[in-house]
């Protein structure tokens, strides 16, 4: 039996959803829950944005195009994805780094990505 870590996010409140559709999360309940068998840390619920999901097909992720042998319909600008921390950290050094939600984002993400970098890409920041 998998044990998820306990539903915390990176501001110490009960973590919030971070999408239904598209239904994201290591476990597919919609949040970014994580526990020890997570290897990617599906940590970081991102906003994609056009420019994310292009980089990320760059790099070998590709998560816009649709793969219904996976149900999945393949994710599009606008859309939240519970997305792995080294990914988000890599592509906020690479200058391409998507939003964040912080309400639904995990605690454990801060084992990856410092604080301030998620603050820097929190979506209720007016810009």
């Amino acid at each position: 039996m998998v044990e998820k870590d306990a539903s915390v996010n990176v501001l110490g409140d009960t973590l919030a959803s971070c999408s239904t559709d598209p239904l994201t999360g290591y476990f597919r309940d919609g949040h970014c829950n994580t526990c020890a068998q997570d290897q990617g840390s599906h940590t970081v619920c991102a906003v994609m944005t056009a420019e994310f999901l292009a980089y990320s097909k760059y790099v070998g992720n590709d998560l816009s195009t649709p793969r219904p042998e996976f149900n999945f319909a393949g994710l599009n600008p606008g859309d939240q994805w519970c997305l792995c921390a080294a990914r988000f950290l890599q592509a906020h050094d690479e200058g391409c780094a998507p939003k964040v939600n912080l309400a639904a984002t995990h605690l454990r993400a801060l084992d990856v990505v410092p604080m301030r970098i998620l603050q820097e890409h929190d979506v209720n920041l007016t810009k």
